[in-house]
């Protein structure tokens, strides 16, 4: 054989083995880490939010995937404390993930973004409400789509001004994020002319909420506002609330949508009020609820959809991309707007090309349990 053939021969091998390569790179999975919480905290609230993200993905996957390529979620449990997440963070980027995503804590968010912000890779909480999240750190790559603390009682307020409670009391855990909703709630409502004229702390482990609520009992205050995030300290509030015969109207965060609580203490939420960022009737959230009970066999409550909705704006940020590289992704994100969910009122979107935080100040509604089951909308909007 004379070296031209040889040569050529060689040549259109080297030519097949790199395309088989680059076949086989671009067939490699997309991966997009999560950090999530399977035994602190925030697991009853993040197993759901991990339902959603495993529907989303499902459904992309199922259409051919993104840029080709199908979506991969790579797990990391943090126990909801913020240094295990930092090195959750580190692991997952070792990994080559596209993205992270963080259904954890607010403050186990904030510190593996110190970590995710030094990496310069995209990061995103679908459900934080933290609005220190986008504000303590000067990070391009950090999105947020959860309502914000702000948001959410700006929105009881609204709620409030039809009741017209003026003397109130506000009860919450000495969790981290707990302790940070209840002082934000405590400022706005100052603000608004309301009066705190009880606070009061059920600390995690407590076996019973007694003291406290007899102390609200005490101050006579026109309702309940409701900052605790931790389902067995807040479920020992509900018991001591009906053992102490109170009658007070019960305004909660959006930390009540976690349907763990119904569960825990049936029965004895009917009549509270709570954040929620989802309105049955409006059509993306009528037709999730439908795919979500045709898969699980049950009605969803809020959670499964900010799972879906992350996986989802994040999917569309890939694509807008064009690639996996992580500047173009913050770029495509940071251009997202009108961006259409499951989650939010009826004609409100997401929107990060004004904000980081992308959820609409007036995308929150007000909710009432029912019968045990989170029934019908209030009040929705901070007007």
């Amino acid at each position: 054989m004379n070296n031209t053939l040889k040569f050529s021969r060689n040549l259109i091998l080297a030519m097949g083995l790199l395309l088989a390569a680059g076949t086989a790179q671009a067939a490699d999975p997309i991966k997009i880490g999560v950090i999530t919480d399977r035994v602190g905290n925030s697991a009853a609230w993040a197993k759901p939010i991990e339902q959603g993200m495993e529907m989303a993905v499902n459904e992309i996957n199922a259409a051919g995937g993104v840029l080709g390529r199908q979506l991969k979620l790579r797990y990391e449990s943090d126990q909801s404390k913020p240094d295990v997440s930092a090195t959750k963070a580190r692991k997952l980027i070792g990994e080559n993930v596209a993205a992270i995503l963080s259904i954890t804590t607010s403050p186990a968010t904030q510190q593996a973004q110190t970590v995710t912000a030094k990496a310069k890779i995209v990061h995103m909480t679908p459900a934080n409400s933290a609005d220190y999240l986008t504000k303590k750190l000067d990070n391009p790559y950090f999105f947020q789509m959860g309502p914000l603390g702000s948001t959410q009682i700006r929105t009881l307020l609204a709620y409030n001004k039809k009741k017209n409670f003026k003397r109130v009391a506000l009860v919450k855990d000495n969790s981290n994020l707990g302790s940070y909703l209840g002082k934000v709630f405590k400022t706005n409502l100052e603000k608004s002319g309301a009066k705190v004229v009880v606070e009061q702390t059920v600390e995690i482990g407590a076996t019973d909420a007694i003291a406290q609520l007899q102390k609200v009992r005490a101050a006579k205050p026109d309702a309940i506002y409701h900052s605790g995030i931790v389902v067995s300290s807040m479920a020992v509030f509900f018991k001591a609330y009906h053992q102490l015969g109170l009658k007070q109207p019960i305004l909660g965060s959006f930390n009540l949508s976690v349907p763990k609580y119904l569960e825990v203490i049936p029965g004895m939420m009917d009549g509270v009020v709570f954040i929620d960022a989802m309105d049955p009737s409006k059509p993306e959230a009528a037709k999730f609820m439908a795919k979500y009970k045709k898969a699980y066999g049950s009605v969803p409550f809020s959670l499964p959809a900010y799972g879906y909705d992350g996986v989802k704006v994040l999917a569309d940020a890939i694509k807008k991309a064009g690639s996996t590289d992580s500047d173009k992704i913050r770029a495509a994100m940071a251009t997202t707007k009108d961006w259409v969910g499951v989650l939010g009122a009826k004609g409100q979107v997401v929107d990060f090309s004004k904000s980081r935080a992308g959820f609409s100040v007036d995308g929150a509604v007000v909710r009432r349990i029912e019968n045990n089951t989170h029934g019908s909308i209030v009040h929705s909007g901070t007007k």
